[in-house]
């Protein structure tokens, strides 16, 4: 590598983050800019370490070791194309992933992991500043039809490999704004929607074709799919975990998807049409957020913002060490205790604790009952959740979100109407190559594997799209994991 010593002589160093009491007060990326020379210095912490174990944390084969070393030679133009060699949206997974290609970095059995996901980012943002990125349109169209449905992530990353294989690729979302969960889930403190809208520009002038405002399965039916060649569902794991405990009816408590919608589209100062007429803000409540993953984070960052008299996150596992744990041992992703910069910005996280009742006067909520739990083996192996007698406790809660995760993809309209088939799960069912029981119909994403990262999304999108120019054509130069892109002939 770059440096072989690099390692040994620079500490791992992230970009500061703006200061609370600043971020709060808007919805601006909370990072501020990060010096280029100290970008090559986290570059050369990366190691020869001869397997680069990396790899296996990255569900999109990224060519990490490969950039690193580009980026501490100061081969920045080299460097972006070995990034884009595998990633659609560096931009995206720069922001969003949780990097577990850093986990499972060699330096991370005893020390802090390379920057890796800081290096990505930084790479792909240079790149439109320096005007390398523009539209690549294919030399020649094939002539065939794909609708993709479903505009987030694996959707986007789906359409763009079509595309680049020279189909005629059209993208309907049912959402007004095309974009998913980039557009309507995601906060702009960690992804501003300029960032999405710039690439969603450039696949525009690349000729693809995107639909908003498009419920198929309502205003799109199965005979008017019929009319392409092939069909990509990518409609992901929108169905959100209810809690349905007593009181559970009582205004005042919500998804927390619907809050944040809410929340993106009164930034982008689009008009917020809320359910039943209750627009959902958090400005001088007592808030309570069921759910301790990324979503509950993001609500919890909002709610700072909305002006929240408080915030309380209640996660129903046990208290996760800082640590890595003996049972998940390196390089795999561990559960261990992270901060997001929502937690930093104020609340209390509560752990091991179960909401029994929602409690209310005049139909709204206003308090919450709770349970402390343990989790104590059961002797088959399995740990089995017991309440803790005389832990009750009642909690002030003006709103209540719902943060839990997703159970899978709504399924009663365009799959209804397809015939297609579940697997245990509630997901649609495919084979191994993205295929769904219907002849030139596929499906890939959170539709398919269940609620999971960004990065599983691009990657499920760029798979999908390999088989499903396969099927059209009968050969494929598309890339599976660690490929590269190469231009059809």
């Amino acid at each position: 590598m770059g440096k072989p010593t690099g390692f040994k002589e620079f500490e791992r160093e992230t970009p500061v983050r703006r200061p609370v009491s600043a971020r709060i007060n808007d919805y601006r990326e909370i990072y501020e800019d990060f010096p280029e020379e100290k970008l090559i210095r986290q570059a050369a912490r990366c190691m020869d370490c001869g397997v680069p174990t990396c790899h296996s944390g990255c569900p999109l084969g990224n060519l990490i070791p490969d950039w690193n070393d580009l980026i501490y030679h100061g081969h920045w133009r080299e460097a972006l194309d070995q990034l884009l060699l595998t990633n659609n949206f560096p931009e995206f997974t720069g922001r969003l992933c949780p990097a577990p290609c850093e986990e499972a970095c060699v330096l991370a059995i005893n020390a802090p992991p390379v920057t890796i996901e800081q290096i990505e980012k930084e790479i792909i943002e240079r790149a439109f500043r320096e005007g390398w990125i523009h539209p690549e349109p294919p030399a020649r169209r094939t002539g065939k039809q794909v609708a993709v449905v479903g505009s987030g992530p694996a959707g986007l990353a789906c359409a763009q490999q079509l595309n680049r294989a020279g189909h005629h690729v059209t993208v309907m979302e049912r959402a007004d704004r095309i974009g998913g969960l980039l557009r309507y889930g995601i906060p702009d403190f960690k992804l501003e929607k300029g960032i999405l809208d710039r690439r969603l520009d450039l696949m525009r002038r690349e000729g693809i074709v995107f639909k908003p405002g498009t419920d198929v399965g309502r205003d799109v039916g199965a005979d008017d799919l019929a009319a392409f060649d092939a069909v990509v569902l990518c409609t992901g794991a929108t169905v959100p975990r209810d809690l349905p405990i007593p009181g559970r009816e009582l205004a005042g408590i919500h998804f927390a998807m619907d809050f944040l919608t809410q929340q993106n589209r009164r930034v982008a100062g689009d008009p917020v049409e809320p359910p039943h007429n209750d627009p959902i803000t958090a400005q001088g409540k007592h808030v309570i957020v069921i759910g301790g993953g990324d979503t509950g984070s993001d609500c919890i960052g909002t709610c700072h913002r909305q002006g929240a008299l408080s915030v309380t996150n209640f996660e129903l596992l046990p208290r996760p060490d800082h640590d890595r744990p003996a049972d998940q041992p390196w390089p795999f992703w561990p559960l261990r205790l992270r901060t997001s910069s929502s937690h930093e910005e104020g609340g209390a996280r509560r752990w091991s604790i179960l909401a029994q009742a929602f409690n209310g006067s005049d139909g709204r909520v206003t308090s919450v009952t709770t349970v402390n739990v343990e989790f104590r083996p059961d002797g088959s192996g399995r740990r089995e959740m017991h309440a803790i007698p005389g832990s009750e406790r009642e909690w002030p809660a003006d709103l209540v979100l719902l943060a839990m995760g997703f159970t899978g993809p709504e399924t009663d309209t365009v799959a209804h109407q397809l015939g297609l088939d579940l697997d245990d799960r509630g997901l649609l069912s495919t084979s191994p190559l993205y295929a769904t029981g219907r002849p030139g119909l596929f499906a890939a994403g959170d539709a398919r594997r269940g609620q999971s990262l960004i990065v599983w999304a691009i990657s499920e999108g760029r798979e999908a799209a390999r088989q499903v120019d396969l099927h059209l054509m009968g050969e494929t130069q598309l890339p599976t994991k660690g490929c590269c892109d190469l231009p059809r002939e």
